[in-house]
C-alpha cells in the first residue's frame, strides 16, 4: 500500500468521529490500529483521533513503545498529540492538512507545529507532511 491509501483510511475514520480527525498506525506496510476523535462523545478534551488510536494499539499490544511505527492523520498532530508521539517513541508522523491549513478553515488550534514539538523533544520523528491534503481540508467544508 502507499502513504495516499493509509491517509483515505484516516479520511474514511475520520468521517465517523465527532470531529473530523482520523488516524491510522501502520507497521510493516499494514494498518494496526485506527481510531477517531471521541471528545465529545466520551467528554474527555483529550480524546483525539491520534490520542484514541495510540491508547488503543499500546493496550492492545501491551507495551507503551511505538517504536518502528508510523501513524497517518488527517490533521497535523497538535502539541498534546506531538507530544504523545514523542512519548511513545513513533518513527514517523504522515499528515495531510498542516495546523495553518486548519486554522484557515476556522478550527481551533494552538499554532504551535509538531516539527517545532519534536525539535525540543529527545526524539527524532520524521515527518512527512500534505498527503491528501486538499481531500483532509475537505472534512471541514
Amino acid at each position: 500500500m502507499q502513504p495516499e491509501d493509509f491517509m483515505n483510511l484516516a479520511l474514511a475514520e475520520a468521517k465517523k468521529g465527532d470531529a473530523p480527525y482520523g488516524a491510522v498506525i501502520v507497521k510493516d506496510n499494514e494498518v494496526v490500529a485506527v481510531g477517531h476523535n471521541t471528545v465529545r462523545r466520551d467528554n474527555d478534551p483529550s480524546a483525539h483521533a491520534e490520542i484514541n488510536v495510540i491508547r488503543s494499539l499500546t493496550a492492545k499490544i501491551k507495551n507503551p513503545s511505538l517504536e518502528g511505527y508510523t501513524i497517518y492523520t488527517t490533521g497535523e498532530p497538535c502539541p498534546m498529540c506531538a507530544t504523545a508521539c514523542v512519548w511513545t517513541g513513533i518513527s514517523e508522523i504522515v499528515y495531510g492538512a498542516s495546523i495553518q491549513d486548519l486554522i484557515s478553515v476556522k478550527q481551533s488550534q494552538i499554532d504551535i507545529s509538531c516539527e517545532e514539538v519534536i525539535a525540543k523533544s529527545f526524539r527524532d520523528i520524521k515527518v512527512t507532511k500534505g498527503i491528501l491534503r486538499s481531500e483532509c481540508l475537505s472534512l471541514f467544508k
